[in-house]
């Protein structure tokens, strides 16, 4: 008989018998929490004791039927009263004791057993009397409240059953229930398996339960919506698994990751039936708590309903960071470093191992592979059981040798992806600006194969096979924004040059006699600017740098101001033109305003003074205005190198006085200093072209201009930097001479002023101001000065910004191409452990630089492999854009498997390729996008943040490939769907089923992106 039961009463035993009964079961019986006990009127159950005391079956105390009515408020609610007492309003007995008592003496009709559980509190175990009272509700209709009482022992399990019964939800429906306390705050109860006790539900809390929607996001959180109408969006169907993801922020990466996971066949089907929900594991210290799990279920369930254009994945996002720090913030990323701790992250979340034991791990001993294996993964499993595991773990064996006792320790280990190496080529490609000594020879672009772990000076010798130039009259420097970014010394290594840099490399004269005599000037262009810049403290006019710089080899003797201007002159011949009598002759009525602008100036002197800025400064150079190539852009952080290089100087010095040129106009961009080591501040990206002699614009003869170069700092010889600054006395002050000065003046109007400056191009106090010499106590920087009208009028940026390209130029570069076969074999071939890693060998008794080798020895239903192709040593770092050639199907690993001989229950080893991480860019910057598979249509898609397009298979080999994801071919199942039409023609009809949205993502490279086949949809 239950203790619902409402039928007649059992004829009971003897009232000694009952007595015996009772009294024993309440003797014996111990609360233990969960357990079950029931509340008894008080009165009833004294006289029941009385009754059976006399022995007499006719006695008047019989007891009748269990009546609890004096505990109830009411008889309709039959509500508890409030603060009844044990022992003096009411009795507790076990459910034995109450089960016997209902079979005996039956209860009042319509009365409700008083059932109570016994839960465990923090300090004691007790019986329940009053349980928790909780307003329930939907998230879809918030007025419909009903009242429901649950234990404290109850699990959030049986509140869900409850609304779903109470509400009429289908048990099918996944659901969520959240917590709501009287201050309006809402939590979430995420783990279903919790008590009430341990979730903090206490009595007048609210509940509410929500129903995911069709399109996979729940009403309390509706994602962002990348049409312009709920509608839209609403209405859209499309193929699932075909949608974007919102870029959010340089989270490429994370873009890529989650879309090869997304078109995994079994795990995104794991989700999808609701399988994890049961496998949550909350308490697992290593985990999160389900977090990663519940937050990668909720982006599945959204990609895969159909009803998405493009997700917006912030809430992922938000849970990565909380759980790793690493991904904070919106800096760009590895998509597999996201992808190991995504990985990681969900297996501990949904291990089905909820109290890991600990486990001895024993070495081969000589044992047979076959047992030591079997033994490993059976040990792996007993703490690490997953879906992860299941679909994603292998194992491998690892072989240690000690280089000395020679013992050899054998382990199995688990791995979840293999990360193979690739070939590294000892070479690597360069292309380099030579400027030539002849001012008319426009500089000339070469590309050059050098050692990729060598020196500057091997650079220079690859390029004196091609000019012709002993190598130790070349200078090499990195241009950027028309200043030196870097002047190299011989002996620098060339790993610090980046593929993207500018690097030119100058020409620089010899001179036979005195060569301690010889300064390396480095020579910028500047602009002055019609209005002052009162913000300088003074009167001076504000300058910007335009143009490529250049570095002249300048005898000490022939560093006054007139020798220099003559000397830049000759230099920049090839794109500066000399004024012609006429121009001069107006000059001459205009040198008094000149004179006094000049002097207003601290960026620009007067034109005596210029004659003594320019002993200081170096001989002039020509500099190409920026066009369409120009040669520096890359880096935006310049720096100045400080360190001076002393090579040969040109013999600039012996061109005619070009004082007499009138106005040449100056082009928007200031000279710069000729200190070997110069920071780039200003955007100057045109100053150093070919050097052809012009006159006017210049064009044809088939030359390129100059793509803008990036600062460099170069220095050959420091120590002789050193001593050229110091051999260069600085000019005559302005003030001496004031009537040869202003005779000068009249004679003729020079076309700039020469101003000392420092690295970045910029004037300081003290660095020649008011017609004092340039000073060379530190490595030489001088910068030209021009006036708008006179650059306007006698500088051909056209001409200053053409180059020529070299024949080498010419032979299309051959990329190393690998199959992915050979990667593998590396990854299998023996290394020698490093420095950093030792082994300690058991036998020795200390670590070792054992010999390790790894060998495949089971792989996983899916595999990823992982192309190490960003390589890190000592001294270099690099990417490798290798073209690696893989399989899109029939992948065979038998070869690579070291057991040779599998069983016919073994699986084999043939996989097809379903998805590819691509990475385009270098090491500091780059765009992550995905090739993959649909597993529905069989269809290949292009996966650009929220952009998709239909891919073809002949695309997706690329040298970008950096993660591949492989599925064994016996558990790929056939598509349910046809393939769609991806011709041209039905280009229109099929844009549904292809997402694209418009992102503004600022990632690098994204251009590289293989140009897919494409039907694309805009939904902004």
């Amino acid at each position: 008989m239950t203790a619902n039961s409402r039928c007649s009463a059992a004829e009971p035993p003897g009232l000694e018998t009952q007595r015996r009964e009772i009294e024993s079961l309440l003797r014996e019986c111990e609360l233990r929490a969960g357990d079950s006990w029931y509340v008894v009127d008080r009165r009833w159950f004294e006289q029941w004791k009385e009754f059976v005391e006399t022995g007499d079956q006719n006695s008047t105390s019989f007891p009748g039927q269990i009546d609890n009515t004096e505990l109830f408020e009411d008889l309709d609610s039959y509500h508890l009263k409030d603060r009844l007492v044990e022992n003096e309003d009411f009795v507790l007995v076990p459910t034995e004791v109450w089960h016997k008592l209902l079979a005996w003496y039956g209860m009042v009709d319509d009365q409700p057993p008083l059932e109570r559980k016994v839960v465990d509190l923090p300090s004691t175990l007790k019986v329940e009397v009053y349980p928790v009272e909780i307003f329930l509700c939907l998230h879809s209709n918030m007025e419909n409240v009903i009242t429901a009482k649950f234990s404290r022992a109850d699990s959030i399990h049986s509140i869900q059953g409850a609304m779903c019964e109470a509400f009429s939800v289908s048990p099918g429906s996944e659901c969520r229930l959240w917590m709501k306390s009287s201050d309006s705050s809402c939590e979430r109860l995420r783990n279903v398996h919790m008590s009430v006790l341990d979730a903090c539900l206490s009595s007048g809390m609210t509940v509410i339960m929500e129903t995911r929607n069709a399109d996979g996001t729940w009403p309390s959180s509706r994602p962002q919506i990348t049409r312009n109408s709920v509608e839209e969006q609403d209405s859209y169907r499309g193929q699932p698994g075909v949608c974007g993801l919102t870029n959010l922020g340089n989270t490429c990466f994370m873009n890529s990751a989650l879309q090869c996971l997304s078109n995994t066949p079994p795990l995104t089907e794991y989700f999808l039936r609701n399988a994890y929900v049961d496998e949550l594991n909350f308490t697992n210290p290593l985990g999160m708590k389900g977090e990663i799990a519940e937050a990668y279920a909720d982006v599945v369930k959204q990609m895969w309903s159909g009803r998405h254009y493009s997700v917006v994945p912030r809430v992922f996002k938000t849970k990565v960071g909380h759980f790793a720090s690493q991904f904070l913030g919106y800096q760009q990323h590895d998509s597999q470093e996201l992808l190991s701790f995504l990985l990681d992250g969900l297996h501990e979340d949904l291990n089905r191992v909820k109290n890991k034991e600990y486990i001895e791990l024993r070495d081969a001993d000589g044992r047979p592979d076959q047992e030591v294996a079997e033994e490993a993964w059976r040990n792996h499993l007993r703490r690490n059981d997953s879906v992860i595991v299941d679909t994603f773990h292998g194992l491998f064996k690892s072989t240690l040798v000690c280089p000395e006792c020679h013992k050899v320790s054998v382990t199995f280990d688990p791995f979840c992806y293999l990360s193979v190496p690739l070939p590294v080529s000892r070479e690597r490609v360069m292309e380099v600006f030579f400027v030539s000594l002849d001012p008319y020879a426009k500089p000339v672009q070469h590309r050059v194969l050098v050692p990729k772990a060598g020196k500057v000076s091997d650079l220079c010798s690859a390029l004196s096979d091609m000019t012709s130039v002993p190598p130790t009259e070349m200078v090499v420097a990195d241009v950027f924004n028309h200043r030196f970014y870097k002047i190299y010394n011989m002996d620098e290594s060339l790993s610090c040059i980046l593929d993207r840099d500018d690097i030119f490399v100058y020409q620089l004269s010899v001179l036979e006699e005195q060569p301690e005599e010889q300064v390396l000037l480095a020579l910028y262009l500047r602009e002055r600017s019609h209005y002052r810049d009162y913000g300088s403290g003074g009167s001076s006019y504000g300058t910007s740098l335009f143009g490529h710089p250049l570095l002249l080899n300048v005898p000490r003797s022939s560093c006054s101001q007139e020798a220099l201007y003559n000397l830049f002159l000759q230099r920049l011949a090839r794109y500066v033109r000399l004024p012609d009598p006429s121009e001069e002759l107006e000059e001459e009525e205009e040198d008094d305003d000149e004179e006094e602008l000049y002097k207003t100036q601290t960026n620009g002197i007067s034109d005596e003074e210029e004659q003594e800025d320019v002993e200081s400064a170096g001989p002039p150079q020509t500099e190409p205005p920026q066009t369409e190539p120009s040669c520096g852009d890359a880096s935006p952080n310049s720096q100045s190198d400080g360190n001076a290089t002393t090579g040969p100087q040109a013999d600039l010095n012996h061109a005619q006085p070009l004082l007499d040129h009138g106005d040449a106009e100056a082009s928007n961009g200031s000279v710069s200093q000729t200190e070997p080591v110069c920071s780039a501040d200003t955007n100057s990206t045109d100053d150093m072209e070919p050097c052809e002699h012009s006159d006017g614009p210049a064009e044809a003869d088939g030359a390129s201009e100059l793509p803008a170069q990036q600062p460099c700092e170069t220095a050959e010889e420091e120590n002789e930097e050193d001593k050229q600054e110091e051999a260069c006395s600085p000019s005559p002050s302005a003030n001496e001479h004031p009537a040869k000065r202003r005779a000068c003046h009249v004679r003729r109007k020079c076309l700039f002023s020469i101003q000392a400056v420092n690295s970045n191009g910029t004037t300081e106090r003290g660095m020649g101001e008011g017609g004092s010499a340039v000073s060379f106590s530190s490595q030489p920087y001088v910068a030209i000065d021009w006036d708008p009208d006179m650059k306007k009028k006698f500088y051909n940026e056209n001409e200053a910004e053409k180059y020529v390209k070299h024949a080498s130029m010419e032979v299309p570069q051959q990329q190393m191409t690998v199959q992915l076969q050979e990667c593998i074999e590396l990854f299998t071939t023996v290394e020698t452990l490093e420095e950093e890693n030792p082994w300690y060998c058991p036998v020795c008794k200390k670590h070792q630089l054992a010999t390790k080798k790894l060998d495949l020895w089971s792989l996983p239903e899916v595999l990823i492999i992982h192309l190490k192709r960003f390589s890190y040593t000592k001294f270099t770092r690099e990417k490798l854009d290798s073209i690696v050639e893989f399989p899109l199907r029939d992948l065979d690993f038998s070869g690579f498997l070291l057991r040779k001989t599998l069983s016919s229950e073994e699986p084999p080893s043939r996989y097809d390729l379903i998805a590819v991480s691509n990475h385009y860019g270098g090491l500091r910057d780059g765009h992550y996008t995905t090739y993959a598979k649909n597993k529905d249509n069989g269809q290949w898609y292009y996966f650009d943040d929220s952009k998709v397009t239909y891919a073809r298979e002949d695309q997706i080999v690329t040298n970008a490939a950096y993660v591949l994801f492989y599925q064994r071919q016996d558990k790929i199942r056939k598509p349910t769907l046809p393939a769609p039409n991806t011709s041209p023609a039905s280009s229109s009809q099929t844009a549904n089923d292809i997402t694209s949205c418009k992102d503004n993502e600022d990632d690098a490279g994204s251009g590289a992106a293989a140009t897919t086949s494409y039907i694309t949809m805009d939904t902004e």
